[in-house]
């Protein structure tokens, strides 16, 4: 049976940092569920209570256009390798864009942050892990090169252009608040 904790403790904060990848999940009053895969280099444990990570361009922005109107998330680490494990993390999120003075805090915690949309915080207030037997064994080979080549082919003017296009709003018409980081007064 797992075990849960309110805050992150040293065990399960070096699990989160040994972690290759990630989920997250969000979802709005009303339209569909995201769960998203992320890559653990773009995670970083604040404290026991603060969890950020990059939210890098991507076809759509449903975690911004979710924590807007519900700001409850969830992550979830599983152990593809070693011993056996998953890890979840809830609580509340919001997004801080390129601009908000938060944002400028937590970027500095990063090396890699071209094509960075935003960065989310988690505040986080429930931690249960379980066995995770039922994972499969999987050999980590590496990052996938495609997304920082495209952002790099795109550059900085390219990026926001396709913001504009395709990020403005998630899949079920939601405003997902990037908007004003698009177009400056």
């Amino acid at each position: 049976m797992g075990k849960a904790k309110d805050s992150l403790t040293p065990k399960t904060t070096a699990f989160i940092n040994a972690q290759k990848m990630f989920f997250v999940a969000t979802a709005a009053k009303n339209g569909y569920i995201n769960l998203s895969p992320k890559g653990g280099a773009e995670i970083k444990v604040v404290d026991s209570k603060k969890i950020v990570w990059l939210n890098y361009t991507g076809s759509g922005n449903e975690t911004a256009a979710h924590l807007l109107q519900l700001p409850r998330i969830t992550l979830m680490f599983c152990a593809f390798e070693g011993r056996p494990n998953i890890l979840r993390v809830y609580g509340e999120g919001k997004c801080h864009h390129p601009g908000d003075p938060s944002y400028t805090s937590y970027i500095s915690l990063f090396k890699d942050t071209a094509g960075v949309r935003q960065i989310v915080e988690i505040t986080v207030e429930r931690v249960t892990d379980s066995c995770g037997f039922g994972v499969p064994l999987m050999q980590f080979q590496g990052h996938r090169p495609e997304l920082k080549e495209w952002i790099d082919s795109k550059g900085e003017e390219g990026i926001k252009a396709y913001w504009k296009a395709k990020n403005v709003n998630s899949i079920d018409g939601f405003d997902t608040g990037i908007r004003p980081y698009l177009d400056p007064e």
